[in-house]
């Protein structure tokens, strides 16, 4: 058995030479083609194949999504408005409860969308936590309200990172 070593070119730069290849189709790759997978080096191709298949959202669970996520972080928005009135314990009271606030609406719309996947649409849906959030800005900052706005900020950095890495899956600690 004759073992091919002479160099090939790399299948997207041609002027590269290379003696990589994909460990799944086999085509050519150069050092920066190359995707480290945890099974081999991959193509660039093969890999986004592989991604299209973990993506299972259809169009109506970004519309309900969106929607639901929206909803729900209007609702929490107040409550957070309200909490943070009571004096000094609203302060703690705000930061427990906006990671809280994030794992219901994550929770809710996660019901909503059927445990569908697809990174576009967490996107989605952190979005519209943001903008759900949108009037009870609006209204704290009409009336000059300093304290509404600083825990209706402290609301959304909490609440959007916990959403998106609790619909993503993200895990920070194994």
């Amino acid at each position: 058995m004759t073992v091919n070593t002479s160099p090939t070119t790399c299948a997207n730069h041609p002027g590269v030479e290379t003696m990589l290849r994909c460990n799944r189709c086999e085509k050519p790759i150069c050092v920066k083609c190359a995707v480290r997978s945890p099974v081999g080096y991959r193509c660039p191709e093969c890999v986004r194949s592989q991604q299209k298949i973990f993506d299972t959202a259809v169009w109506s669970d970004y519309a309900l999504g969106f929607v639901v996520a929206g909803i729900l972080s209007g609702i929490a928005s107040i409550l957070i408005g309200l909490v943070g009135s009571i004096g000094f314990i609203g302060w703690f009271l705000v930061i427990a409860g906006a990671p809280t606030a994030g794992l219901a609406i994550a929770e809710g719309t996660r019901l909503v969308i059927k445990r569908h996947r697809s990174r576009s649409l967490f996107i989605t849906i952190a979005v519209a936590v943001a903008l759900g959030a949108f009037p009870s800005i609006l209204l704290h900052l009409v009336s000059f309200n300093f304290f509404g706005l600083a825990f209706q900020g402290i609301y959304l950095a909490m609440a959007i990172p916990a959403v998106y890495t609790r619909l993503s899956g993200i895990q920070l600690f194994k």
